[in-house]
């Protein structure tokens, strides 16, 4: 009699198991009312009222396969159906009607929807007790089997409620997973592409009346970093944008000279981890935004490496509280089990990465 069929959970999900092939478990361990069957034909009760006996073990075996397919969403009254057969089993089988307990329990245990079943199972796995009132011949092994059963599917609907919440948990960590990032790569985008704006835009103000050629240049350098860094947004809040090293290499000198900063490049692309470059681009570009915006340095030096980079400034050196780029920075390299330093240097300030 003993039988696991999926939880009401799965019948939402149109891959499950349980859902496609259900309705064959259900019939597979119907084999078991052979047993009420028999007795209802071994019984002394006049023939109507074993016909009637009969029809409604047939009617019981078609609503409990239903009960676990197109129905599965009305599983309460489904079950109500089910004990109310039940009830009708017993002028004839007396005791024996009890003997559909197990899936009573089972159905119960596995397909009502929370938090109905947690007091419907054991209202059902009780009423065997009943037998033991008025029948001094009740086979013992019968408890030994029924409470299992029902005993097994709760376990199993436990088991299954709690991956549920864990998967619900895991999905809710990931979309928070998934915010933190599109955060963290629009503030360092944005971030570094406004201080380029601002930086393009300054020297064009001061070279309008001195060099207008060159003002003019600064001009449409400006939009097209405007245009970049929209493509970039909009690549980042997809999940499509992955940073390069090559460009951001060649990239931060010529901002970084728009800024009145001299830079040394010490190292190649090539000498660095290819598992690592989109990482250490990001590390680059934020590093270069912060010089930009907040060092004052009139030098840096970038140092690329088998196992990281790293960046010096002769700026004011570090002040204050860690700020979001910084921690961005951070939670990037950890991620990949690497270490993110800032030290002072003499004087500025020092951020090197190291990568496994």
């Amino acid at each position: 009699m003993s039988h696991l069929h999926g939880p009401a959970s799965t019948a939402e999900d149109p891959s499950s198991p349980w859902q496609r092939w259900g309705w064959a478990m259900a019939v597979i361990w119907l084999g078991f009312l052979f047993f009420p069957v028999a007795s209802a034909l071994q019984s002394d009760a006049p023939p109507l009222a074993t016909t009637a006996t009969l029809a409604a073990i047939a009617v019981f075996a078609v609503l409990y396969v239903l009960g676990y397919t197109v129905w599965s969403q009305h599983a309460l009254l489904v079950l109500a159906g089910l004990v109310t057969l039940t009830a009708a089993l017993v002028p004839v089988l007396g005791v024996d009607a009890l003997g559909v307990t197990p899936y009573l329990g089972a159905y119960s245990a596995l397909q009502v929807p929370a938090p109905q079943w947690r007091w419907t199972t054991p209202a059902i796995a009780a009423v065997p007790v009943l037998s033991l009132f008025g029948s001094d011949d009740f086979p013992v092994f019968f408890f030994i089997l029924v409470w299992p059963i029902i005993g097994g599917c709760t376990i199993v609907r436990l088991l299954t409620d709690a991956e549920v919440k864990a998967d619900a948990t895991r999905q809710s960590l990931a979309l928070v997973a998934e915010r933190e990032r599109v955060a963290r790569d629009v503030h360092d985008v944005l971030g570094h592409s406004l201080t380029a704006l601002s930086v393009k835009a300054e020297l064009a103000a001061r070279l309008i009346d001195l060099d207008p050629e060159r003002a003019k240049a600064e001009l449409e350098s400006i939009q097209e970093t405007a245009r970049s860094a929209l493509a970039e947004v909009r690549a980042t809040v997809g999940g499509l944008r992955a940073a390069n090293l090559d460009a951001e290499v060649t990239a931060a000198p010529r901002v970084l000279a728009d800024a009145g900063v001299t830079t040394e490049v010490v190292g190649e692309v090539a000498d660095t981890d290819p598992r690592h470059r989109a990482l250490l681009a990001w590390v680059l570009r934020e590093s270069v935004t912060n010089v930009v915006r907040h060092s004052g340095a009139g030098s840096v030096r970038i140092e690329l490496g088998a196992h990281g980079i790293a960046i010096t400034d002769d700026g004011a050196g570090p002040t204050g509280p860690e700020g979001n780029g910084l921690r961005g920075m951070r939670e990037r390299v950890q991620g990949a089990g690497g270490t993110l330093t800032v030290t002072p240097a003499t004087p500025g300030t020092r951020v090197e990465v190291g990568l496994p």
